[in-house]
């Protein structure tokens, strides 16, 4: 454990005295002195921009929304937020340190509110400063070939923008609450990998195989990759709606963190 790390849980044993911004204090110091928090920040920042540009270089012709060539990259982005979020609770159950954390603050569900909080906030605010970033750096790019975004409709670029955005702070969500559900990083972070990627390739070699099973087509739209995809940029052609692929992401990361906090509270760290 670093020094910062036993600052971050030197609180007040004794629940009543532990305050809400002590707690948030206490998970955000945690959550910046991890390395793997910069690495991940650092591969987001790589993948968004390096695939912006790249669609950007290669800009299709009668694409839509240009601003697709931004957000597209969170298509694998997300993978790299689910895993943060398990990093960020194994990674004090591989070290012990959760044991200091409960001791610190016994009620269990405020520890798991207040680490969901700091890592969706934090993430939000990382990914919305890498995704306009991106956007200022493909300008020229795609200004080369005639294409500017329009900054002055916000649905045409700001909302898109943000969407993005609260969806990498979802998927840290998920991955926070198969943390605390399994405690395990390799198997946590294999649940999310099989969760976000491969649940998807199943769905659709079986759908592809067997067309007639319609209902294995519709629930795969209501898997996070589907529903993120559809809130970023909502379409006509897209299955789900906006509202209803906000309401299906958010309940993915909902259900995770009701798993993970039941967990928490019948299982002793």
């Amino acid at each position: 454990m670093t020094a910062i790390q036993a600052r971050a849980t030197h609180i007040p044993t004794t629940a009543s005295h532990v305050s809400l911004g002590r707690q948030l204090r206490s998970e955000l110091i945690k959550l910046l002195s991890v390395r793997g928090t910069w690495w991940s920040v650092a591969i987001v920042a790589v993948l968004t921009v390096g695939i912006a540009v790249l669609f950007g270089a290669n800009l299709p012709e009668g694409m839509g929304n240009p601003i697709m060539v931004v957000v597209a990259p969170v298509q694998f982005t997300m993978l790299l937020a689910g895993i943060l979020g398990v990093i960020s609770v194994t990674g004090e159950y591989s070290t012990g340190m959760i044991r200091s954390t409960l001791t610190a603050n016994p009620r269990r569900g405020s520890v798991l509110a207040a680490k969901a909080a700091v890592l969706a906030a934090f993430l939000f605010a990382v990914s919305l400063v890498i995704f306009v970033a991106a956007a200022l750096i493909v300008t020229p790019i795609l200004a080369a070939d005639g294409v500017t975004f329009d900054w002055a409709t916000p649905d045409a670029v700001i909302l898109p923008i943000l969407s993005a955005s609260a969806a990498m702070a979802l998927f840290a969500l998920i991955g926070v609450g198969l943390g605390f559900l399994l405690r395990s990083g390799a198997g946590a972070i294999a649940a999310t990998v099989g969760i976000i990627f491969v649940l998807p390739v199943i769905f659709g070699l079986v759908g592809s195989f067997l067309p007639d099973l319609t209902w294995l087509t519709d629930a795969a739209n209501y898997l996070p990759a589907s529903a993120a995809s559809s809130a970023i940029l909502p379409s006509d052609v897209n299955t789900l709606g906006s509202a209803e692929s906000w309401l299906t992401l958010g309940g993915w990361a909902a259900v995770s963190l009701v798993a993970g906090w039941a967990t928490l509270r019948g299982r002793d760290a």
